[in-house]
């Protein structure tokens, strides 16, 4: 026995070498980690459990037999982020450049089908150059066969990609599948098709970054939900991201400790909103005084007239909503619009309470956004709403204006607790627009217009641009002090923490996508 036992050692030892010493420091010259050096990064210390570390391709063709390691490209297994069970994969760049052969996808397919059988989320770790050409249409039906299991997972356990190196081809359609994609600057890179190829067709001449890096995802194509500067924040960022997740769609959130008796009002709350209705603010300085500790925030480059992110509020986790008012006045457009109906549905998939703080002068005017779709990507984020079925609550700060306020998680869509600050404004448009339709006649043959609109728009905003209209209607449940916003947040997600809401029976909804 101490014979085989030595035989099985040496046989791993060998195994964690990968494409040899040579193909590592070629990888640590690109500023890159190993799949193993990562997992050891993201897990917690000595926690990760490897399976089908002896699987070696299959294949004979051009020479294929006399390039064999174990694992063939990609580590699989099981480890803890936080004393929390993740299935994770790390595909090894350095083992034929990490290409996808039907072994490894069989490895990945293994290990999600055991992720889904337990309940628990998965993460991938992706850093390779395609599907392995010399294999042909076996790789692509690995990733035919990866692709089907993460539709059949998404709702079910949550699904991380981490892109850390190349990610091009049919394998980026894996990571847009999953729930979230994570990028390192300068060394991460998904595109369907590359430079060289797009040259060719049309005739475009564009760099690997300027097509597919992380900056271009970020900000340009809304693929990326959040980049890094480098490896090491990606994977702590990962970490910390888990921490405000479910294991599965039957889990709820983990909370945390909060001391009840430190809650007090916060009176920096009245200060923020300026009294020129017109007159913007960073709606992060709200959020940051509402929240415990740090705001996860994704999505934070694309779609910035929209705040989407996780928080924890009282212990609770949450899914926070919120319009920014310093960016386009916090209208709703396209890109913002598809950014918060993924966020909204992604929360209610996995029971994550929701946090709507308002402030939208309306939709986004203009033929470049009614020529683009605004109507059916708008219609995304009110029908996110509409069938969100988690804890869902609304906090007006100033402007609810238009199909805008419905859109918004009111009351009419099921909105849970909605309340308002007493600067909020709830009514069809905004007061100027409004008077010069209603009273524009009137105004014309004013003798002095201009006192005569003044006039009107007094007693609009006297009688319209209010939040106690709405609350006489029992459209609004409360019109609170702003300092109190953070302990009357805290009274609804306790009181919530039982609530059971059901759509329907159903196949499923047809989102308009």
């Amino acid at each position: 026995m101490e014979d085989k036992l030595k035989k099985l050692n040496e046989i791993k030892q060998s195994a964690l070498f990968g494409g040899g010493a040579d193909k590592i420091d070629a990888q640590h010259k690109k500023g890159k980690l190993t799949a193993r050096e990562r997992l050891d990064l993201l897990l917690d210390e000595g926690s990760f459990e490897e399976i089908d570390m002896f699987v070696k391709h299959q294949s004979h063709n051009y020479g294929l037999q006399n390039t064999v390691t174990l694992g063939d490209g990609v580590v699989t297994g099981f480890g803890k982020i936080e004393g929390r069970p993740v299935a994770i994969f790390s595909q090894d760049f350095t083992v034929l450049g990490g290409s996808l052969s039907a072994s490894n996808a069989k490895k990945i397919c293994k290990l999600m089908n055991m992720a889904m059988k337990i309940g628990i989320p998965v993460i991938g770790l992706n850093d390779s150059g395609g599907a392995r050409i010399q294999e042909g249409v076996d790789s692509l039906g690995g990733y035919a066969d990866i692709f089907l299991l993460n539709t059949l997972a998404s709702g079910v356990i949550p699904q991380i990609s981490l892109v850390l190196g190349p990610c091009a081809g049919g394998a980026v359609y894996s990571p847009a599948i999953t729930d979230f994609i994570f990028m390192v600057k300068n060394t991460s890179y998904m595109f369907v098709t590359g430079p060289n190829v797009v040259k060719t067709v049309t005739h475009e001449d564009v760099s690997f970054d300027e097509l597919g890096g992380a900056e271009t995802h970020a900000s340009k194509s809304g693929v990326a939900h959040s980049i890094f500067d480098n490896e090491v924040e990606l994977l702590l960022a990962a970490r910390k991201l888990m921490s405000f997740l479910p294991m599965n769609y039957l889990d709820k959130p983990a909370t945390s400790n909060f001391d009840l008796e430190t809650l007090k009002p916060i009176i920096k709350l009245r200060e923020i909103v300026p009294n020129d209705p017109n007159k913007p603010y960073d709606m992060r300085n709200i959020i940051e005084l509402i929240i415990d500790e740090d705001f996860f925030e994704i999505h934070s480059s694309y779609g910035d007239n929209l705040i989407v992110g996780f928080a924890r509020i009282g212990g609770h986790a949450v899914g926070i909503v919120a319009n920014q008012p310093s960016v386009l006045a916090g209208v709703l457009d396209i890109n913002a619009s598809v950014k918060g109906a993924r966020f909204v549905r992604f929360c209610d998939a996995f029971n994550i309470p929701l946090v709507v703080l308002e402030d939208v002068p309306g939709f986004m005017p203009g033929t470049d956004q009614e020529w683009n779709g605004i109507i059916r990507h708008g219609a995304k984020l009110l029908f996110a709403f509409c069938e969100a079925t988690v804890p869902k609550i609304t906090v007006i700060i100033r402007k609810a204006y238009g199909g805008a306020y419905d859109v918004m998680n009111s009351k009419h869509v099921r909105g849970d607790f909605n309340l308002a600050w007493p600067s909020a404004e709830i009514a069809v448009m905004g007061p100027k627009g409004a008077v010069e339709i209603i009273f524009k006649k009137e105004i014309s043959l004013a003798e002095d217009p201009e006192k005569k609109l003044t006039e009107k728009l007094n007693e609009y905003v006297e009688k319209f641009a209010n939040p106690y209209i709405a609350a006489e209607k029992g459209f609004i449940d409360d019109v609170i002090d702003p300092a109190v916003t953070k302990i009357k947040l805290i009274s609804a997600l306790n009181l919530l923490t039982t609530k059971v809401d059901k759509n329907p029976k159903k196949k499923h909804s047809n989102i308009p996508l």
